[in-house]
């Protein structure tokens, strides 16, 4: 099994100053690190607490979510094993947060959708960018999902060529059937996050959850 390290997560607040605050847990993409999205911080909606977390395995010089396979398609065991990880890590918060939110870039986008999956009702809003959903997910759960249907943003760019053609299909679909979805496809963006896709994760952070 593997686990989350806590003493790897960077926070945006101090730790005195997060009770009270909505968590945004940060799910960074293959290869990188918790170093990677806690930039984003600056550019996100203020009035939340934003968690950067560590992937447990290593992979080049960074650190993976599970094991690739192939590309958009993994095998959705170590999937569900990473995300009852982070599941667990949230359990040791005490629930000192009246809300908790994912945002996920590639692989932590899909581990965004999975945790979605397991636990429906623990999670105010899901941002997946250039992520995708696993296929072969359990009937009981993406029904379960579907009666609940969280809020979701799914962007990608329109020349990214890390995620295949058919995991972005098969993603589009997925969404829009079992969650409250906000679908966005950015002309000219490859694998990445744009200024005006944060412009619009802002925009649908403040209809969903902002008063």
């Amino acid at each position: 099994m593997v686990s989350i390290d806590s003493s790897a997560v960077i926070w945006s607040v101090p730790e005195g100053e997060r009770d009270g605050l909505p968590l945004v847990v940060l799910l960074h993409g293959v290869g990188s690190h918790e170093g990677d999205l806690i930039s984003l911080v600056p550019y996100l909606p203020q009035g939340f607490v934003y968690a950067s977390l560590r992937a447990p395995l290593t992979y080049g010089g960074g650190w993976s979510w599970y094991p690739l396979s192939l590309p958009g398609s993994p095998e959705i065991g170590p999937v569900d094993e990473a995300a009852e990880a982070v599941r667990a890590w949230i359990s040791t918060l005490g629930g000192v947060h009246p809300s908790v939110s994912l945002l996920g870039f590639s692989q932590g986008g899909s581990l965004s959708l999975q945790l979605l999956r397991q636990a429906p009702e623990s999670f105010a809003f899901a941002v997946v960018l250039a992520g995708f959903v696993v296929p072969n997910g359990d009937q009981v759960q993406d029904a379960r999902l579907a009666s609940i249907r969280p809020s979701v943003f799914y962007g990608h760019g329109d020349v990214d060529q890390v995620i295949p053609a058919d995991a972005v299909a098969r993603t589009e679909a997925w969404v829009a059937e079992h969650t409250d979805a906000e679908l966005t496809v950015y002309a000219g963006l490859a694998h990445g996050i744009s200024a005006e896709e944060l412009t619009d994760v802002n925009a649908f952070i403040g209809r969903v959850l902002l008063p």
